[in-house]
């Protein structure tokens, strides 16, 4: 604001020493005052300013000075280390191991050599029954083919439960590898596990279900489909040729007991055949691990602008172009 002239104060005109009445006494009486409508004149340097009601507001906090910008006189490596938490992993739960896929390859190559083992050592014995009709064996020949059969029989089923045994523990460590990966909760426990696929019949039912299931969590079930499908249908096949055969294992009669060794050999075949699908339905799942995701990424070129077309035209005049 400018100061203030130091001038004495000027007295009020309607006041002034003249002779009359002052002019606000006359205008008093004869009507009533109007109030002018345009506010008084400041003095020169002052102007209005608005004011909010009320208390005045709060003064701004001045920001604290953070001081001059750190630098390095190096680049810094106290970041630039991965850092890994052992004290969190090892109080996460241990992953489960399961058998190596080269164990779960031989195991099913061993089983596929001894089904077919079998098999063929009941064509033998078939084709001694055909020679018997017409001949007599020799005691030896007669009781190898039996013993034989025997242990052909034993080693059989020696092979398929070791079989399914490490199927099984492959099955619940790659459920188990895939809802940990996928950060999914493993719905099913092991003993339910163990026991759908170890009960008889039942397991017709819950096997292909759990393998399903890994398949469906890993995201590749369209593409082992199929060979699901008929891993399920040549095991039902092998369940039901192998009822019929130990059904009529008691047969005592010539035919009956050459029925039964035809019976035999097909049992074993199928369950070869299950087997093998078996088998591939294992490298379905291991041509994919895991951790390794199915997107994989390859090197193309560069776009290229496309080549200007020819200006010339290919017709003649007068033609129509070419389709």
């Amino acid at each position: 604001m400018a100061p203030l002239a130091d001038a004495p104060p000027q007295p009020d005109p309607r006041w002034s020493s003249r002779g009359g009445p002052p002019a606000a006494v006359a205008s008093r009486v004869s009507r009533p005052p109007a109030w002018p409508r345009t506010p008084p004149r400041l003095p020169p340097g002052f102007r209005w300013i608005a004011v909010r009601p009320g208390a005045a507001p709060p003064a701004p906090r001045r920001r604290r000075s953070l001081g001059p910008t750190p630098h390095y006189a190096v680049i810094p490596r106290w970041g630039l280390a991965d850092r890994v938490d052992h004290a969190g992993a090892t109080a996460q739960a241990p992953a489960r191991k399961g058998p190596s896929a080269a164990t779960v390859r031989a195991t099913l190559f061993a089983t596929q050599l001894v089904l077919a083992g079998a098999a063929l050592v009941y064509v033998v014995r078939y084709l001694l029954l055909v020679i018997n009709r017409s001949m007599l064996l020799n005691s030896v020949v007669a009781g190898a083919a039996d013993w034989l059969g025997v242990a052909a029989s034993v080693a059989a089923i020696i092979a398929l439960i070791a079989c399914v045994v490490v199927l099984i523990q492959w099955l619940i460590a790659r459920r188990a590898a895939a809802f940990s990966h996928y950060a999914l909760p493993e719905h099913r426990s092991v003993p339910a596990l163990w026991a759908g696929c170890l009960v008889p019949f039942a397991n017709l039912l819950w096997a292909p279900v759990y393998v399903i299931e890994l398949a469906t969590i890993e995201n590749h079930y369209a593409r082992l489909q199929r060979p699901i499908v008929l891993w399920w249908i040549a095991w039902v096949f092998s369940y039901v040729v192998s009822i019929f055969a130990i059904a009529t294992n008691s047969a005592t009669d010539s035919q009956g007991i050459a029925n039964n060794t035809v019976m035999m050999v097909f049992a074993y075949l199928f369950a070869a055949a299950a087997v093998a699908v078996v088998a591939r339905v294992f490298e379905g799942f291991e041509r994919k691990p895991v951790q390794r995701p199915a997107r994989r990424w390859v090197v193309v070129s560069p776009d290229q602008p496309a080549a200007p077309g020819s200006a010339a035209p290919v017709e003649l005049d007068g033609q129509e172009p070419a389709a």
